[in-house]
């Protein structure tokens, strides 16, 4: 890893308001790197999640605590013009509700205080052609599935010594073999939802029964634990039911389960309201961070792209420790600050009064 040019590429992208290119960052640098050395660096040997993990070690290092969370998720760069290939393949994006051409990653994102680090990564890729019997379409598939990919994830965290509690992620990777490999692998807690349909069994001798109810069927108590067994699953949970209002005024319920029966109703809905932190690291990731600004071709420039883009982030990170701004607040001031220069230069060549 060229740590100059990864510092020089990574202030790009935090600076750069348009399409990032090879030739972009040359003409803004004068000349002094050539576009043939950020092609180079960005077609040299693929930065992996364990390079991004001394990228952030530091930094984690100063913020980490026991009471921090990890949030796994994952998210799609989109590149809809860009030729398919395994990297680069058709995913079903769950926001949209449809199905959408880009670069499906999943990330281990750290979150402490006011902080959240992306610690790990993974990118889905499809390398298996198959026909589909349906529609005699040529489609891919991985050869890992999304619940595997997370899991070594969460084994990266554990392997890296990261001080954590609890792992919060969504209802997609709410399966029972996640929470065992959490709680009895790793020794860890969880907080994550479950699906209206998830049935559960109100005791012991209930489960042994297979008696089972969908928790959407359940008379659950306001703000109150109760006990309850999955199937598959040898310890008893935690469920409790928040009911929230949307913006659009709607109402929704979420059903979250715990294996930690020490929870209390709000310490569960708290924790779980943390995972918000990945939503604003998507965003922030997209906007701030140029992941999806950069016209690039082949699956080895797409991976290192995306790796600097997380580099970025966690330089924006450390930068929102020093100057208590946000992503966008920071971003926002560096656009005023071009403004303002753009506007200097446009005095100097000074332009022609309008005609009355």
């Amino acid at each position: 890893m060229n740590k100059s040019l990864l510092d020089l590429y990574t202030d790009y992208l935090i600076s750069s308001f348009g399409a990032t290119t090879a030739t972009g960052l040359s003409r803004l640098l004068d000349g002094e790197i050539s576009h043939d050395s950020v092609t180079r660096f960005l077609a040299e040997e693929i930065n992996t999640s364990a390079n991004l993990w001394r990228v952030a070690k530091p930094l984690v290092r100063q913020i980490e605590t026991e009471s921090g969370v990890m949030i796994v998720d994952d998210s799609i760069e989109e590149k809809p013009h860009t030729d398919e290939n395994e990297l680069i393949c058709w995913h079903f994006d769950h926001s949209k509700n449809r199905n959408v051409k880009g670069i499906n990653f999943l990330t281990a994102l750290y979150q402490a205080g006011e902080v959240s680090l992306p610690i790990a990564f993974d990118l889905l890729t499809k390398p298996l052609a198959y026909i589909d019997e349906k529609s005699g379409n040529l489609k891919r598939k991985s050869s890992l599935t999304k619940n595997e990919r997370y899991r070594m994830l969460l084994r990266v965290a554990v392997h890296n010594q990261v001080k954590f509690r609890y792992v919060i992620n969504d209802s997609r990777y709410a399966s029972s073999e996640n929470m065992k490999f959490i709680k009895q692998d790793l020794k860890k807690e969880f907080v994550m939802p479950l699906k209206e349909n998830r049935k559960v069994a109100l005791s012991l001798e209930d489960k042994q029964r297979g008696q089972y109810k969908a928790v959407s069927h359940l008379d659950l108590p306001a703000e109150t634990p109760i006990q309850v067994w999955l199937e598959a699953v040898e310890f008893p949970l935690h469920l409790v039911k928040q009911v929230f209002t949307n913006e659009d005024s709607s109402v929704g319920i979420l059903y979250l389960v715990s294996g930690d029966l020490t929870l209390s109703y709000d310490q569960m809905t708290t924790l779980y309201h943390r995972r918000w932190s990945v939503e604003v690291y998507h965003k922030s990731l997209k906007q701030n961070a140029s992941l999806e600004k950069a016209p690039l071709r082949t699956p080895t420039t797409q991976r290192n792209h995306l790796f600097a883009s997380l580099c970025a982030y966690i330089k924006l990170e450390s930068l929102k420790i020093q100057t208590h701004l946000n992503h966008f607040a920071l971003k926002s001031k560096i656009y005023q600050s071009a403004l303002r220069s753009a506007y200097a230069e446009l005095v100097k060549l000074n332009p022609q009064p309008l005609a009355a």
